[in-house]
């Protein structure tokens, strides 16, 4: 290679790297991220943080932020007041109060008459009408309503014996205690007349105890089906087991449909032809056109 070459290789290197670098990206990037417009920042409950606290505006940022966080709690607010409502009826029935009370009776009673009058419109007309657990009378007074028409210790007790009858099954304790006032007090009085099963979910059922339906069954008898085990065995295997026993088992063959009597077709009547002796009254007119 030419030396003069390589010489001016080497300057233009010393040039190069004499020469400070300007980096003109980064500004540009910063200065487009300054001019977009930031999106504000949100809470997981949909209410914007709260603005720093200002000296010159110690109001209006503040009643800004309080008018926004209140939007989420006024409907909370009027189903508490509703909540409240139901309950103090219920507590008033179940002790022995089932005189009906006005809208407002009912909020004086209650410590709510500061309600707006938007809640007292919507108790009025959607609230406490729509409430399976509220009846309305006539007067547009309110009272509670009770899952069962029983109110007394006879009423509860014919209205088990009803279920019994009926093969309705049991009541639970849960709609006694709602229906029939000093509903304790009842039960402890009524225990030697009812049999009390709990569920599989806590819940306790009533049933009539009906002591004509007792049998007394052998103690030797009881001990001989207690022994025998029959988990782990389908219907199949116990009736197999009874065919090999000699015992037939009961088969349900279905309820049979009365065989209808087959319905006999009328025949086609023959159509009948005059008689010529019913022509007699024309005998003379008539003619022969025999060959």
């Amino acid at each position: 290679m030419d030396p003069a070459l390589l010489r001016e290789r080497d300057a233009f290197k010393k040039r190069a790297l004499s020469t400070p670098v300007i980096e003109t990206k980064k500004k540009k990037e910063e200065s487009s991220n300054d001019s977009a417009p930031k999106k504000p920042k949100w809470s997981n409950n949909g209410v914007p943080p709260p603005p720093p606290h200002s000296n010159n505006d110690p109001l209006g940022s503040k009643t800004m932020y309080k008018g926004l966080s209140n939007v989420g709690l006024s409907s909370s607010y009027k189903f508490g007041v509703l909540t409240k409502i139901v309950k103090h009826l219920k507590q008033k029935f179940q002790d022995g109060e089932d005189h009906p009370l006005a809208l407002e009776e009912i909020l004086d009673e209650t410590n709510q008459l500061d309600v707006s009058g938007k809640i007292r419109q919507w108790l009025q007309t959607e609230a406490l009408p729509h409430n399976p657990k509220i009846d309305t009378t006539f007067e547009s007074k309110y009272q509670f309503k009770p899952p069962l028409a029983c109110r007394d210790k006879k009423s509860l007790l014919r209205l088990l014996k009803q279920h019994d009858l009926k093969g309705l099954g049991g009541i639970l304790r849960d709609e006694v205690v709602e229906s029939v006032p000093h509903a304790e007090r009842v039960l402890k009085i009524l225990d030697p007349e009812i049999i009390t099963i709990i569920r599989q979910d806590k819940k306790k059922v009533l049933f009539y105890n009906d002591r004509h339906a007792d049998l007394k069954v052998d103690e030797e008898f009881q001990k001989h089906w207690r022994s025998v085990a029959v988990e782990g065995i389908d219907d199949a295997k116990i009736e197999e087991y009874l065919d090999k026993q000699g015992i037939r088992s009961m088969q349900d063959d279905g309820n049979k449909k009365p065989i209808k009597p087959p319905v006999r077709r009328k025949g086609q009547r023959k159509k009948q032809f005059k008689k010529a002796k019913d022509n007699e009254h024309i005998a003379d007119e008539l003619r022969h056109y025999d060959n």
